[in-house]
């Protein structure tokens, strides 16, 4: 039975490998105004609206209705569906999803416990098991083990957001951006985690490869992705060449993609992230 993969409109991935899923949009609110994530806003979009905008947006998770339709045209079609939803504790997605899944059988429901990129190399990897023919059930029970594996690991441009999400004082963020301070983070029990400050990108950048080695190096055997907030990639770029020679020998070209706005409102513009699945300790030796 071919499987049909799920993610919602969180799920960050190149265009490329986005295009080969089913997509279940959540709704972005800017105040009263609502947008449908993907359709009638862009990323590019809500970035022009995150800097504009004096209060932070939210996000609307989406319904069961929504995930039902979905599971309707896998039934039709005579399809088996694993669906991968953002971290139940960033947004009841996972909820609603379980809720629709239990009139239908063929449907599997695994929650990343992740976000954006670290939910789009999960999804990659599940596109990967069905190509070889793996079945849906399988499939959802090797993304429930794979999922503890995912690391992301992410350098901020600015204080800013965090302050305005109440995440750190006024006084930490006045003094962090007199400082030039970049701090690096990652998610932990679907948390904004921070692991170390930096002053200057260059530091930032250095910092950010120390965490990735930290944790065990990368498992290049499985899909990889940096992505990138805000309207330029340029600080990606630097930190791709500043960081050369933990790719150099093992991939040609990057994947890379601009990472939406669950992570882009805490984050703000100007961050770059990793997300990986982890190597050995002997591997980050090497």
């Amino acid at each position: 039975m071919k499987v049909r993969i799920v993610v919602d409109s969180t799920t960050d991935l190149p265009p490329e490998i986005k295009s080969r899923l089913t997509v279940v949009p959540l709704t972005i609110l800017f105040g009263d105004q609502a947008y449908v994530d993907g359709i009638t806003i862009t990323h590019q979009q809500f970035y022009e609206k995150l800097v504009e905008s004096d209060v932070l947006p939210t996000t609307s998770q989406a319904s069961p209705a929504v995930f039902e339709k979905v599971f309707q045209k896998a039934k039709a079609a005579g399809e088996s569906v694993v669906v991968l939803t953002l971290s139940a504790k960033l947004s009841g997605t996972w909820q609603s999803a379980m809720i629709a899944a239990r009139e239908f059988d063929n449907v599997h429901v695994v929650d990343s416990h992740s976000v954006a990129i670290g939910t789009g190399i999960l999804a990659q990897l599940a596109l990967e098991m069905a190509e070889r023919g793996m079945s849906a059930a399988d499939i959802a029970r090797e993304l429930e083990r794979e999922r503890n594996n995912v690391c992301i690991v992410a350098m901020l441009d600015t204080l800013e957001y965090l302050k305005r999400g109440g995440r750190i004082s006024k006084t930490v963020a006045f003094a962090g951006s007199l400082l030039s301070i970049k701090p690096v983070v990652s998610l932990h029990n679907g948390e904004i985690e921070i692991l170390g400050k930096a002053r200057g990108s260059r530091q930032g950048n250095n910092l950010l490869v120390e965490k990735i080695q930290a944790a065990g190096g990368v498992d290049f055997d499985k899909p990889l992705l940096l992505g990138y907030t805000g309207m330029s990639d340029v600080l990606l770029q630097k930190y791709i060449r500043d960081s050369a020679f933990l790719w150099a020998d093992h991939l040609v070209d990057l994947p890379q993609t601009i990472i939406g706005s669950v992570v882009g409102t805490h984050a703000g513009p100007g961050a770059v992230a990793v997300a990986f699945f982890k190597g050995s300790a002997k591997e980050a030796a090497q």
